[in-house]
């Protein structure tokens, strides 16, 4: 049993495939085939898996792991979850202003007058772009667009990001009512 010092989760097995072992995983990675170019794959309690197969079907990989050669032990790993270390990412493929989501998370968030506005609980991403979520003890927590207005530096020897609170939506301008044609705020036709 191996216990990871930085885990990053890059897949979840789903239901078993087939009658030799064979499990669905959910993959975390952009290149969905690229879940078995990490070596071998760990629980959160430590267990090893060893890809021995791996093929692409819709939206899963349909994977075979060393030691798993029947359904019944292909079932009884539905729902697990497949970590990597973080040294196992290459920090060489990403491109300038590209970061891996476990790097962001834990950095605090600042502004430019000193303020504390939280720190990155988690990046979301829903279609649009990334979303970092901002948490702060006594503070509903925040989601800020990860754009260069809103997030203008990141530090990752720091461990901080530089936010614009203007840009990221944390202060209220006031502006969210504008165009009601009367000009006092009121209903119209008092």
């Amino acid at each position: 049993m191996t216990k990871l010092e930085h885990p990053i989760l890059i897949g979840v097995v789903g239901a078993a495939q087939g009658i030799r072992g064979e499990v669905r995983v959910k993959p975390f990675t952009e290149d969905p085939m690229a879940i078995a170019e990490y070596g071998a794959l760990y629980t959160a309690d430590g267990r090893r898996f060893e890809i021995l197969d791996h093929r692409f079907a819709k939206t899963v990989v349909v994977v075979r792991f060393r030691g798993i050669n029947d359904r019944n032990a292909a079932e009884a790993l539905k729902g697990l979850e497949l970590f990597i270390d973080r040294s196992s990412l290459d920090d060489e493929e990403l491109e300038e202003g590209e970061y891996f989501h476990a790097d962001l998370e834990g950095l605090e968030a600042w502004d430019a007058e000193g303020r504390f506005w939280g720190t990155i609980s988690g990046v979301l991403d829903f279609g649009g772009g990334d979303l970092l979520e901002l948490r702060d003890e006594g503070r509903k927590p925040v989601v800020i667009p990860f754009t260069l207005a809103a997030v203008p530096n990141v530090d990752l020897e720091a461990g901080r990001i530089l936010v614009d609170p203007l840009a990221a939506g944390l202060i209220d301008t006031g502006n969210d009512d504008e165009g009601d044609g009367d000009g006092d705020g009121g209903e119209a036709g008092k």
